[in-house]
């Protein structure tokens, strides 16, 4: 049996410094910081927030320079080389072009905007400015998903058959982002923009989605599974995909070929392991990084450093049209399920 291959991703320690603003100090800009500070040489400089209270209690529990409250202030800030948009998706746009007018390479957070059109409007605006622009999809950037670019390259699992994978977690009412249709809450944009995300790394963009699922109350979409299909580069390949808010689900992936198939543990879009499993039943599994779940967010940030760094414009792992591209699938899904944000 062929011995599965090693990561080729680099130790995030290793990639060049950059002086980061945080634009919004909420709960995935905390993640971030804790993962940057534990696991690289990145600098967390300047915050900023509507709420200069928000501001400087981040600023004070990371060590960050300078706090602000209001975004102009951060984007204005000369010492900051690069900015981190870590807002609800609804902020994402202007946020970015905010940034980008100022003269700042962004990272901004997945789901890449609200809607296909803003990420068009943002893609452009970065070209224009000539600066590097990257969603902030961590999972392409991990060790595991190295490991599964080569196996998949190698065509090591023969002709691509099916692939799944499932994300789902009970979020509380009291989450009221998730909730929202101002802030484009709803599970598709913040949960399942994961297996979107999967399918689009293993097989590229369908040209057919069926969508099922039902809505809460407030107009958001709940629960969705979706079948994706007719993919011009995998004849005959489908993928299950599933997202909820409603309820907790394994989490787990799974690319099966004729000639065998991957297994992803639990939480498939995090740090851990790659099982790959032979007609025979026989597997290897690969061993994974020693990190807690968020901190893999540090090889997100030691990769858009090197791209900043370098001058390239975008990620090869995350390339800007294939965000795009699932901007536009996640827009046929809420189609299908019947959501729209306000001011779409």
């Amino acid at each position: 049996m062929r011995s599965l291959p090693a990561s080729r991703v680099p130790d995030p320690a290793d990639a060049p410094q950059l002086r980061w603003g945080i634009a919004a100090p909420g709960g995935i800009a905390h993640l971030f910081a804790q993962a940057v500070l534990a696991h690289t040489k990145q600098k967390l400089v300047a915050v900023g927030s509507r709420s200069i209270q928000r501001a400087e209690r981040f600023a004070l529990r990371y060590g960050v320079d300078r706090a602000y409250g209001s975004y102009a202030e951060l984007m204005a800030d000369p010492g900051v080389q690069a900015v981190y948009v870590a807002a609800p998706h609804s902020e994402h746009k202007w946020l970015t072009l905010l940034a980008l007018e100022a003269g700042k390479p962004v990272l901004v957070e997945k789901a890449f905007a609200r809607n296909a059109t803003e990420a068009s409007e943002m893609i452009t605006a970065a070209q224009r400015a000539g600066l590097t622009l990257m969603e902030g999809m961590w999972t392409n950037c991990l060790p595991r998903f190295d490991i599964l670019r080569q196996l998949l390259a190698d065509g090591l699992l023969g002709q691509l058959r099916l692939v799944h994978a499932d994300h789902g977690h009970r979020v509380p009412t009291a989450a009221r982002r998730l909730f929202d249709p101002e802030l484009a809450g709803g599970a598709l944009l913040d949960i399942g923009v994961y297996p979107v995300a999967f399918a689009n790394f293993v097989l590229g963009a369908p040209r057919r989605i069926t969508t099922t699922g039902h809505l809460t109350d407030s107009g958001v979409d709940a629960q969705e599974t979706m079948l994706f299909s007719d993919f011009p580069e995998h004849a005959g390949a489908e993928a299950v995909l599933s997202s909820s808010m409603v309820t907790a689900t394994p989490n787990v992936a799974n690319i099966c070929g004729s000639a065998g198939r991957i297994e992803l543990d639990s939480r498939f879009y995090a740090p851990g392991q790659v099982r790959l499993v032979q007609p025979d039943g026989s597997a290897q599994t690969s061993t994974p990084p020693q990190m807690c779940l968020h901190q893999g967010l540090c090889y997100e940030a030691a990769h858009f450093a090197e791209l900043v760094v370098s001058g390239r414009p975008e990620s090869p792992l995350l390339p800007l049209a294939g965000s795009l591209a699932i901007m536009r699938q996640l827009d046929e899904i809420r189609e299908q399920l019947g959501v729209r944000y306000p001011g779409e």
